[in-house]
C-alpha cells in the first residue's frame, strides 16, 4: 500500500469517527423530562406501553404487588409477559415495596412506623426494622428478576412519595435510592375528575414542566372516574416533543442525600 492510499484511509477513519461522534452529540437529550410509572390497580397499563413503544419513549416503572382491576396482582404470572415486554423495550425499573407499604412516621432505633396496603398487615400501622424493610424492598426485586431474568434498579419510591430524611436512609441502606417527583411533574392521574378534568390536567403539565422535572403518574387508579392516561398521556408527549423535551429513564442522575428529590449531577 502506498503512502498516499494510506494516507486517505486514516483520513476516512478519521471522518467516520467525527461524523459518529458529531451525531452522537446531536441526538444527546439536553431537555429531559423523567416520565415515571407507579402500578396502581394497572387497568391503564397496556394501553401506556402502547404510546410509549409508538413514541419511542423511555419511562420508569415503580413496582408494588398491587391489586388490580382484574382481580389478580400486579406481580402475578399473569403478569409476567407485561412485564417482561417493557423490560425487552429499553425501559428502567424501581421498587416499590412489595405491600405498598405506605411510610406514616419515624420510629425510635432506626425503624418507622407503617401502613401496609396489602399483604397480612394490610390497613394496621405497625413498625418496621431496617432489616425488615430490606426484606420488604428484597421480595419485589426477586419477583421482578424472577419474571425477568434481571434484577432491578437500584432505585425506589415510597407509596404517596411520603418519606422522612431517616426512613430515606434505611432505604439507602438497603442498596436503594429514593426518587420522589418534581412538584410540577405531579399529572394528578388520581385527582377527582370532577374537580379536575382531563383537559386541564394536559393543559396544566404542558405549561408548567421543566427541563430535568421528574412527572408521576400510574398505572391505573382507583379515585378516577374519568382515566387520565387514554386523554392525557399522548397529547403531553407529543406537546413536550414539539417544544424539544425529550425522555429518558432516571438512571444516571442522582439524589441529594437529604430530600427525596434526585437531581442532576
Amino acid at each position: 500500500m502506498s503512502l498516499i492510499t494510506s494516507h486517505c484511509t486514516q483520513l476516512k477513519k478519521i471522518a467516520l469517527v467525527l461524523l459518529f461522534s458529531t451525531s452522537a452529540h446531536a441526538s444527546t437529550c439536553e431537555k429531559p423530562i423523567y416520565l415515571t410509572f407507579d402500578t396502581g390497580n394497572m387497568d391503564v397499563a397496556e394501553y401506556v406501553a402502547g404510546v410509549l413503544k409508538k413514541h419511542d419513549v423511555k419511562a420508569t416503572f415503580f413496582l408494588a404487588n398491587e391489586k388490580t382491576k382484574r382481580g389478580d396482582y400486579s406481580l402475578d404470572d399473569s403478569w409476567s409477559e407485561f412485564w417482561k415486554s417493557l423490560k425487552k423495550d429499553g425501559h428502567a425499573f424501581g421498587n416499590h415495596t412489595y405491600h405498598h407499604t405506605y411510610f406514616v412516621k419515624d420510629a425510635e432505633n432506626n425503624s418507622a412506623k407503617i401502613r401496609p396496603q396489602f399483604g397480612p398487615h394490610a390497613g394496621k400501622t405497625i413498625t418496621t426494622s431496617q432489616s425488615a424493610l430490606c426484606s420488604e424492598l428484597q421480595l419485589v426485586n426477586d419477583r421482578f428478576q424472577k419474571i425477568t431474568g434481571s434484577p432491578l434498579n437500584k432505585i425506589w419510591r415510597a407509596p404517596g412519595g411520603k418519606v422522612s430524611p431517616n426512613y430515606i436512609e434505611m432505604g439507602h441502606s438497603c442498596g436503594y435510592t429514593h426518587v420522589g417527583w418534581s412538584e410540577a411533574g405531579f399529572l394528578g392521574d388520581e385527582l377527582s375528575s370532577e374537580k379536575f378534568s382531563n383537559q386541564h390536567l394536559l393543559d396544566k403539565a404542558l405549561k408548567s414542566l421543566r427541563p430535568g422535572d421528574i412527572a408521576m403518574a400510574h398505572l391505573g387508579i382507583w379515585s378516577r372516574k374519568d382515566p387520565w392516561a387514554p386523554v392525557v398521556l399522548e397529547p403531553l408527549i407529543v406537546g413536550l416533543k414539539k417544544k424539544g423535551y425529550c425522555f429518558d429513564t432516571i438512571l444516571g442522575i442522582q439524589q441529594h442525600r437529604q430530600i427525596s428529590r434526585i437531581m442532576r449531577p
